[in-house]
C-alpha cells in the first residue's frame, strides 16, 4: 500500500465526536463509561472545579477505527470550551436525561448546530430512574427537535432496570442481564415493541435516500432488509438531518457498545467535514473553499483550546483539517478577529506570525501519545506554541489562509478586582493577559475614570474559576470590590456666577475677576464656550486663559469629582490689572467662577450612564423579565418575536443595576434568556442616589 492510501485509510478510520449536554444530564459519566470500554483498567478523571469547567479529550480504538471523544462542559458559564468542543468535533452525542429531559441552554445548542449542518445523535441517560418513559421522553424531544429524532435502539427493560437494547435495524436484541453483552434474536414480544417505532425510522431513513424506489416499496408494504437500510442510514446521519437515539444506563455499560456501533458505522469522518476559510488580501477577507481531508494537501489546523502552564509554558489543542502537521515544521499562525466581526479586540489584535511546531502528542487515556506528525482529522496536543492563540488559523507559509473565528457570546459579568500586595500588583498584568489568551470568553478591561480593573466573564461560576485559577495557577492574590460607575455632572438650570484670584503682598501680585452665564444644552452636546466680552475689561490674551480654567476644572469636576458635561460658559464680563494679570490668574478665576455658579441652589446634577440592552427570551418569561426591567429603573423601548418564538425585549437600563443582570436574567428566564448591551448616553441620577454619592466623595475627600 502506498503511502498516501496508507494516510488516507488512516481519515476513514477517525471519528470526532463531541458530548454535549446540560450539568447533571449523566454526560461525563458517559465520557467515563465509553473510555472505560476500551480501557478496563481506566479509574477515570478526579472530579474537581478545573475538570468540570475545561474541554477533556481521549482517544480509543473501536476495531479498526479511532474515536476521539471531546467532553464539552454543561454548566453554560463554561461555553468558550463548549465551542472549542464543537469546533475540533466532525458530529455531535447531545446527552439527555430521562428524568430531567431538554433545558433551554441545551435546546439553544441543537439549534446552532442545525444551522452549521452538523451532524448528531441523541444519547437518552437515567433510562433505568424508576420515574421515567421512554415512550414520553423520546415524544418531548420530538416535539422540540420533530420527527427527524429517532431510535436507533429501543430500551429493554426489567422493571425499572435497563438491561439491554433493541436493534430497530437489525432487529436484534444486545442482552445484559447475564452481566455480558449477549447478541440473541427478538422475541415476538420484543419485535412487537420494535413495530411500533420502526414506521419512523424507515421512513426517515428512506427519505435521506437516492433511491426513489424504496418509498414506493415500502409503502407497498415489502420489508427492506437490513444491507438496503444501513447506507442510507449512514446518509440520513451525514445530512444533518436525520437523528438516531440511543439508550444508555448511566450506571452500567448498558447502551455503550450501541453508541460506539452508531458512531463508527454513521458518523461522518474528517473528510466530510464541512469548513469555509479565507485569504487576507490587502486587509480584506476573500472567501476560499478549501480542500478537507487530504492528508497530502495544503495544512489547515485550527488552535481549538489554549493552555497555559508556569513550568511548561503555552500549549495549544490543534484540530487539522487538511495536510500534515509535523515536528519542527515553520507554519504561518494566523488570527484576523476584526476583519470578521468589524470589532478591534485589544485583547486578541489581528496578527500573521511565522512559528515552529513543538513536541506533539495524541490525547489517550490516561496518558498521551507522542507523534511526530499529525494528519488530516486528527487532534493533537502541540506544546511550546508561543504566537498561537485559540481559534488561530494554522496554514502553509506559501498559501496561508484564515478561518472564520468562532462566534462566541459577549462576556456580560464584571467583577472590580485589585492586586492584594505590593507583590500582586506586579505579577497580575501577566496573570490576566494569560487569562485571556487561553479563554475566549474572558475580557480584561482598564477603566481609565474609575482606575479600577474589571474582568468580564460569562457568569458567577466563571469569575470563581477565573479567581482561583489567578490565585492556584499564576500565585496572584486578588481582592474583589465593588464595581464603580462612571458619573457625570452637569447643569439642570442656568447661573451666574463671579471668580476671582487677586493676591497682592508686595512685589509683583495676581490679579483677575471674571463674571459666568452657565445654561444647560442637551444630551450629548458636550462643552460650549461662549466669548461675550465687550470693551476689552478683560484682554484678548486672557480669553483663552479663563476658558482653560474653566475646562481643567469641569474635568475635575465641582460637586462629587465627576468630569461635568453638556453645558454652555458664556464670558460676559471681568476686570484686569496692567501689571498683575496673568494667564494663571484667569485661569484660577476660571476655576472659581464655575465652582460658585455650582453652589447655586438647584442648578446642579449627578448624571449616570445608561445602556441599550436588547434581551431574548421564551415567550412565557416575557411578562417577567419586562417587569425586573421596570424594577431596575428601566424604560422599556418595544418587543419583538423572532421565528423560534422568542420575545425580544429592547429597553434603556442605567448601568449600576446591570452589573448581576447576567446572573439574575438566568434565573428569571430558566436558562433561556441572553441579552446585549450597548452605551447608549446620560440621564439624570435619582436625587437621593445623587446625595449618597455627593457625601461619599466629601468624606473621601476629608480622609
Amino acid at each position: 500500500m502506498s503511502s498516501q492510501a496508507s494516510t488516507s485509510s488512516i481519515v476513514s478510520s477517525i471519528r470526532n465526536v463531541v458530548l454535549v449536554g446540560s450539568s447533571g444530564s449523566g454526560k461525563t459519566t458517559l465520557y467515563e463509561n465509553l473510555l472505560k470500554s476500551r480501557n478496563p483498567g481506566y479509574r477515570g478523571e478526579k472530579m474537581d472545579p478545573e475538570r468540570a469547567a475545561a474541554l477533556a479529550v481521549s482517544s480509543i480504538k473501536v476495531d479498526s477505527t479511532t474515536v476521539t471523544f471531546l467532553d464539552a462542559p454543561g454548566h453554560p458559564d463554561f461555553v468558550g470550551e463548549l465551542r472549542a468542543g464543537l469546533r475540533g468535533a466532525d458530529a455531535a452525542v447531545f446527552v439527555i436525561s430521562a428524568a430531567d429531559g431538554v433545558d433551554a441552554a441545551t435546546e439553544g445548542l441543537w439549534h446552532e448546530c442545525a444551522a452549521v449542518g452538523m451532524p448528531r445523535g441523541i444519547a437518552i441517560t437515567k433510562i433505568d430512574d424508576d420515574r421515567t418513559d421512554f415512550a414520553s421522553v423520546l415524544a418531548g424531544i420530538q416535539d422540540l427537535w420533530g420527527q427527524a429524532v429517532q431510535p436507533a435502539y429501543v430500551p429493554l427493560k426489567d422493571g425499572a432496570k435497563l438491561i439491554g437494547n433493541l436493534s430497530m435495524v437489525s432487529q436484534s436484541v444486545y442482552d445484559y442481564s447475564s452481566g455480558k453483552r449477549v447478541r440473541r434474536d427478538a422475541t415476538d414480544a420484543e419485535i412487537a415493541v420494535l413495530e411500533e417505532y420502526r414506521a419512523g425510522l424507515i421512513e426517515g431513513i428512506i427519505q435521506e435516500s437516492e433511491d426513489d424506489s424504496l418509498m414506493d416499496r415500502y409503502l407497498e408494504g415489502e420489508i427492506l432488509m437490513k444491507d438496503e437500510l444501513v447506507e442510507d442510514f449512514t446518509k440520513a446521519i451525514y445530512t444533518g438531518r436525520f437523528f438516531p437515539v440511543v439508550p444508555v444506563s448511566s450506571l452500567n455499560e448498558v447502551g455503550i457498545e450501541e453508541l460506539l456501533s452508531t458512531i463508527v458505522s454513521a458518523f461522518p469522518n474528517p473528510s466530510r467535514h464541512r469548513l469555509v476559510a479565507s485569504k487576507v488580501i490587502g486587509g480584506k477577507i476573500e472567501a476560499v473553499a478549501p480542500e478537507v481531508g487530504n492528508p497530502a494537501g495544503p495544512l489547515l489546523a485550527e488552535v481549538i483550546r489554549t493552555t497555559s502552564d508556569q513550568f511548561a509554558g503555552r500549549g495549544s489543542l490543534v484540530r487539522v483539517f487538511n495536510g500534515t502537521l509535523k515536528l519542527d515544521d515553520s507554519v504561518m499562525v494566523s488570527g484576523h478577529r476584526s476583519l470578521f466581526t468589524g470589532k478591534a479586540d485589544p485583547a486578541r489584535p489581528d496578527h500573521d506570525d511565522v512559528d515552529k511546531v513543538g513536541a506533539m502528542s495524541i490525547p489517550g487515556v490516561g496518558e498521551n501519545t507522542p507523534t511526530p506528525q499529525a494528519v488530516a482529522g486528527q487532534i493533537v496536543f502541540v506544546t511550546k506554541t508561543a504566537k498561537a492563540e485559540t481559534s488561530d488559523t494554522l496554514s502553509s507559509k506559501d498559501a496561508p489562509v484564515v478561518l472564520t473565528p468562532w462566534n462566541l457570546p459577549e462576556p456580560l459579568l464584571p467583577v472590580a478586582i485589585r492586586a492584594a500586595t505590593r507583590n500582586d500588583e506586579d505579577k497580575l498584568p501577566v496573570a490576566l493577559n494569560r487569562l485571556a489568551v487561553e479563554d475566549t470568553t474572558v475580557r480584561v478591561e482598564a477603566a481609565a475614570e474609575t482606575k479600577q480593573t474589571i474582568l468580564w466573564a460569562m457568569g458567577q461560576a466563571h469569575i470563581d474559576l477565573l479567581l482561583a485559577r489567578l490565585k492556584d495557577r499564576y500565585g496572584v492574590n486578588v481582592v474583589s470590590e465593588p464595581i464603580k460607575v462612571a458619573l457625570r455632572e452637569t447643569f439642570v438650570g442656568s447661573a451666574k456666577a463671579d471668580g476671582a484670584h487677586v493676591k497682592q503682598s508686595g512685589g509683583h501680585g495676581q490679579y483677575a475677576k471674571c463674571t459666568i452665564e452657565v445654561e444647560p444644552l442637551e444630551r450629548g452636546a458636550g462643552f460650549e464656550f461662549v466669548d461675550k466680552i465687550v470693551g476689552g475689561v478683560i484682554p484678548r490674551q486672557f480669553i483663552p486663559s479663563v476658558e482653560k480654567g474653566i475646562r481643567n476644572q469641569l474635568e475635575k469636576g465641582v460637586i462629587a469629582g465627576f468630569p461635568m458635561v453638556d453645558i454652555r460658559v458664556n464670558l460676559v464680563f471681568g476686570k484686569y490689572h496692567s501689571v498683575d494679570s496673568s494667564d494663571l490668574a484667569f485661569q484660577m478665576a476660571g476655576a472659581h467662577a464655575i465652582k460658585e455658579a455650582s453652589a447655586k441652589a438647584g442648578v446642579v446634577a449627578l448624571l449616570e450612564p445608561i445602556d441599550k440592552v436588547t434581551v431574548t427570551v421564551d415567550e412565557q418569561y416575557m411578562g417577567a423579565v419586562m417587569t425586573d426591567v421596570s424594577g431596575r429603573r428601566g424604560q422599556l423601548l418595544g418587543t419583538d418575536a423572532d421565528d423560534a418564538h422568542h420575545a425580544i425585549i429592547h429597553a434603556l437600563i442605567p448601568q449600576s443595576e446591570l452589573s448581576k443582570y447576567a446572573i439574575d436574567l438566568r434565573g428569571l428566564a430558566r436558562g433561556s434568556g441572553s441579552f446585549t448591551r450597548e452605551f447608549h448616553g446620560y440621564e439624570i441620577l435619582p436625587q437621593s442616589q445623587a446625595d449618597a454619592v455627593i457625601a461619599a466623595s466629601k468624606e473621601s475627600s476629608k480622609g
